[in-house]
């Protein structure tokens, strides 16, 4: 195994650990600095990095852990996504990109509502496309319950949203 190396190996997660960071805080800023702070914290550890099995694991659950704390100090509490933070989708219609626009933050909105553990799951294996390992290494889960987790989640986004979508709020 080669040795990890800062620029090679951890610098290009910084978005991931971004990602990660806004998941949890809902505030730009505070991601940001969870994410200086992630990397001041990893390089400071640089001299263990061989006796780690998986580089990314580690330095995405240094930003979860940093970004847990930094909400519970700020006393943060739950926000939905802001508009500037949604990626627009290529629609024929001005009408379908309102309801495409309508519906993703419909589901933003019931991702926001989701228990922390479950929101934390769906979002690592949806939007990360991380693997029920690394998850569970991430989240300090073990595989059988990430997999409840993600059940239980999707299972929960897709009743709302169809109460939503066929009734009405």
């Amino acid at each position: 195994m080669q040795k990890p190396d800062f620029r090679r190996d951890i610098l290009p997660l910084k978005d991931k650990l971004f990602r990660t960071a806004l998941r949890i805080t809902f505030n730009r800023t505070e991601a940001e600095d969870v994410v200086q702070e992630t990397l001041l914290r990893i390089w400071n550890k640089r001299g263990e990095w061989t006796q780690l099995e998986s580089v990314e694991a580690y330095c995405l659950t240094v930003a979860k852990n940093l970004a847990l704390d930094w909400a519970e100090k700020k006393d943060a509490q739950m926000v939905t996504l802001s508009a500037d933070m949604e990626q627009t989708t290529e629609a024929a219609s001005p009408y379908d990109r309102l309801v495409d626009k309508d519906r993703l933050a419909l589901l933003r909105k019931l991702m926001n509502e989701l228990p922390e553990k479950q929101r934390n799951v769906i979002c690592l294996r949806e939007l990360e496309a991380k693997s029920y390992k690394e998850i569970a290494g991430i989240l300090d889960l073990t595989e059988e319950q990430v997999k409840v987790y993600l059940f239980r989640a999707r299972q929960k986004l897709k009743q709302r949203f169809t109460e939503i979508e066929n009734y009405g709020l």
